[in-house]
């Protein structure tokens, strides 16, 4: 289309911190998490001539021991790519200041783990049978997980298992306040994971 321009992406990493609150104007609270973002430095430029692919990786949190020869450069404790950063090159520091408030961001990162759980915790069944008439023990089960035909479990049904530690991705959440002496973004409502957890912050 004639005119049309690719939004340039934002994009920055960072751990969380914790849950807090603010009140607006009007004395209404609400939940914010605050996130210590960056600062992240450009490690790497991917092209599709050489790695038949375009993206730039950045790295966070710098390490100060026990840096092998081949990390030279590369001496972050976590490192990921993103898409679009055609504007940045090797070296590039990415702070808070990208971002504005009032900005709506994407936030990803792994969720808490729960270890294992039934069918009831896990997918909000609401149990088998009912809790008179010579129940026991019975109170929380799945109940049947076969079918006729074809004689087995289908693949996918719901079951008792390993329950978070997944992969979650939260959209429009808001940014209220930006500190850039101290790295801090705090965004309106929750986020995966708990305090320390890895968060790719895009916009």
């Amino acid at each position: 289309m004639p005119g049309f321009q690719l939004k340039e992406m934002k994009f920055i990493l960072g751990k969380k911190k914790e849950m807090s609150q603010i009140f607006d104007e009007k004395g209404k609270v609400f939940p914010v998490t605050l996130i210590e973002a960056g600062p992240c430095f450009v490690t790497q430029m991917k092209n599709e001539e050489k790695d038949k692919y375009s993206a730039v990786q950045i790295g966070f949190m710098k390490k100060s021991k026990n840096i092998k020869k081949t990390e030279k450069g590369k001496e972050f404790r976590y490192l990921k790519e993103f898409k679009n950063g055609e504007n940045l090159k090797n070296g590039d520091e990415i702070n808070v200041s990208i971002f504005q408030e009032g900005d709506k961001v994407k936030i990803s990162g792994i969720s808490k783990g729960k270890g294992f759980a039934g069918g009831v915790k896990r997918h909000g069944f609401k149990g088998h049978l009912s809790a008179t008439h010579g129940t026991k023990h019975e109170h929380r089960t799945i109940g049947s997980i076969g079918c006729r035909f074809p004689q087995r479990v289908i693949k996918g049904k719901r079951m008792p298992g390993r329950m978070g530690s997944e992969r979650i991705t939260i959209k429009n959440l808001k940014v209220v306040k930006i500190d850039k002496e101290n790295n801090l973004i705090a965004v309106n409502g929750a986020v995966p994971g708990g305090r320390g957890t890895l968060l790719e912050i895009t916009c």
